[in-house]
């Protein structure tokens, strides 16, 4: 007997061998069958779907859940466009603090809405004591008030108060880790998201780092998220390379720095598991971080890399020798030079053909670089809402010859090279359907098109967020399609993305998410 037979619905189910089916037979959380299969079998339950579309659930491939969290519920200043705005809510924020010497965190900061950044003697101005941090939305920066500098190690480079990347890391050293309870609650916050927009997994792309982890034991937050019931979808966690320490290991295992124990990719279950190492080898394009070859239009700078490129490829390859895949964070095209040297470095010391390694974000790929990356083998794990949301400003710091070459489709995978769909969240829009509308279109949000040869079909746009994601998690023998045998994740959706005008998918309703053959709203 069935636990639920799904009926009445459109499924796409994303596999070439059944692409559409009608019914989906739900046993102990697996697909067992489809149509025919599973028809006329005696199920505890029937759900009429009333004609709606169903697809594979959503996978995001790359996500910050308890930063997502965390920012849910910090005061910001997003959307403030004046000074003087900015800093009545910080005063706000500061008010409601116990005692001088307390740290207000304020998110939402993003100097572009500003004109200029802000400045510690503008912070001053309203700290009243205290030490304040603003965390610059493409989390690769802050600014702080002069309580906070006058903490900093001697020789912290910043700028009137903004630090980026390393000097963002000694910023947050001088903060208490977050509690693990309080990670737990904002995994948890950051996750019921997910699931309302159709996400069923994601990857959270990079836990105990200096630069984006909240807790040296952040893992054990995941575990208990996990015990307390908050976690209703998969995870695999992106361990920050950061963490790797030397280890005096046999010398036949050719490893010369891991994790404790030994732990690397592929441990844990279905539902929380470690996934890739994470190696940021550059910053972001919104704080003009992003390592290019040739500097930012209208900039005297090319932005920067996160260390020595030989220090950087020595933690790609440790990483490789370790039995770990690769997340390999690179946005500008000199750190994407960085890092596909790293990986073929690796690869040539000790081939591992199935190790799928990837490269985060490939925000800026020249078109001589697509070639090396698909006989490389790696995975391009693009978000293609920072277009929807920011090409206007991304278009206009990259220029003209360079604007087409960013957060690529097409050449991609005319290339071979596997595209994969994910969203970066908090960074940019999180949505999945809206993701795939850009795909298509290559609109921002004011209309202008963005690198349009770069468009790509509904279904192939459908095929980054559910099977390429999948594959690129190694989850594709569990994840990813409406197979029988994999799990019933599953994502209904008021109307089909194939057959609505293009300018309409991104609104499509997601009615009800499905993880494990259970309803995110079970019924009554």
């Amino acid at each position: 007997m069935l636990c639920t037979r799904l009926t009445n619905a459109r499924f796409l189910t994303m596999d070439p061998d059944h692409p559409v089916a009608h019914d989906l037979g739900i046993w102990q959380g697996r697909i067992v069958g489809l149509d025919e299969a599973v028809t006329s079998l005696p199920a505890r339950e029937t759900v009429d779907l009333q004609g709606a579309t169903v697809l594979p659930g959503f996978i995001d491939a790359h996500v910050h859940l308890a930063w997502t969290g965390f920012k849910q519920n910090t005061p910001s200043i997003a959307g403030r466009t004046r000074v003087d705005d900015v800093l009545a809510v910080v005063a706000e924020a500061v008010a409601r603090t116990r005692a001088p010497g307390d740290w207000v965190s304020i998110a939402g900061y993003d100097q572009r809405a500003l004109g200029r950044h802000l400045t510690a003697a503008d912070l001053d101005r309203v700290s009243d004591g205290r030490k304040l941090y603003l965390l610059h939305d493409s989390g690769h920066g802050c600014v702080v008030n002069t309580a906070v500098l006058d903490l900093l190690p001697a020789g912290t480079p910043h700028e009137n108060g903004f630090l980026a990347e390393q000097a963002m890391g000694a910023a947050r050293a001088l903060r208490l880790p977050h509690a693990q309870e309080d990670l737990a609650e904002a995994i948890g916050r950051a996750a019921r998201t997910c699931l309302t927009e159709g996400v069923t997994a994601c990857a959270e792309a990079g836990i105990g780092g200096a630069l984006f982890g909240h807790s040296p034991v952040e893992l054990g937050a995941y575990q208990l998220a996990r015990d307390k019931g908050l976690l209703p979808l998969r995870v695999q966690l992106m361990v920050s390379a950061d963490r790797l320490d030397p280890v005096a290991a046999h010398e036949s295992d050719g490893i010369p720095r891991a994790l404790g124990l030994g732990l690397r990719t592929g441990f844990g279950d279905d539902r929380l598991s470690v996934g890739a190492l994470k190696v940021w080898t550059d910053g972001g394009m919104m704080a003009r971080t992003a390592a290019l070859t040739s500097p930012y239009e209208g900039l005297d700078h090319a932005g920067q890399l996160q260390d020595d490129p030989d220090a950087l490829t020595g933690l790609v390859v440790d990483g490789h020798l370790a039995g770990w895949q690769l997340a390999v964070h690179a946005i500008g095209d000199r750190a994407a030079d960085v890092a596909l040297d790293a990986i073929e470095r690796a690869q040539r010391l000790r081939p591992r053909p199935g190790a799928r390694h990837r490269i985060e974000h490939a925000g800026l790929i020249r078109p001589d670089q697509l070639p090396r990356m698909a006989r490389l083998g790696v995975s391009a794990v693009v978000q293609p809402n920072f277009l929807s949301c920011f090409g206007d400003d991304y278009a206009s710091i990259m220029g003209q010859e360079r604007a087409p070459w960013m957060y690529r489709g097409r050449a991609f995978l005319d290339h071979g090279i596997p595209l994969v769909g994910s969203s970066d969240r908090p960074v940019a829009d999180g949505s999945p359907l809206r993701a795939v509308q850009f795909m298509v279109e290559r609109a921002s949000a004011s209309g202008q098109l963005i690198g349009p040869d770069e468009a790509i079909t509904v279904d192939e746009a459908l095929h980054a967020h559910t099977v390429a994601g999948a594959r690129a998690c190694h989850w594709d023998d569990r994840l990813g399609s409406l197979t029988p045998g994999k799990h019933a994740d599953l994502v209904v959706l008021g109307d089909d993305p194939r057959s609505v005008d293009t300018s309409r998918i991104g609104d499509i309703e997601v009615v009800e998410t499905y993880v494990d053959g259970l309803p995110s709203r079970p019924r009554d």
